[in-house]
């Protein structure tokens, strides 16, 4: 598996765990005042959101549209749903080469 198959699973795992946590494990803390969900998934989020941003950096000496596009990759780690445009965009790029 190359660098770049890694990068994609690991942004769409980043994404959907940070969507989970903002959309399903938070309201659960502030409604139920139970913050077991919020324990539960953040560890998780908290790793891949480093992986993704390792990835992110090394893909920097492999890839010229991360190395074009590297700010907008690393914010888009912050923004929910982010991570998924960057896949959708590195994608496209990989399937007009």
């Amino acid at each position: 598996m190359n660098k770049i198959s890694i990068f994609r699973i690991i942004a769409f795992l980043e994404g959907l765990s940070y969507i989970s946590l903002l959309f399903v494990a938070v309201p659960i803390k502030y409604i139920s005042n139970d913050p077991g969900y919020v324990k539960m998934l953040g560890m998780p989020h908290g790793l891949l959101f480093i992986a993704y941003i390792i990835l992110a950096l090394v893909l920097v000496f492999y890839n010229n549209w991360v190395k074009r596009n590297l700010l907008g990759v690393l914010v888009a780690s912050v923004i929910p749903f982010g991570t998924f445009v960057v896949d959708y965009k590195l994608k496209k790029t990989l399937n007009k080469a």
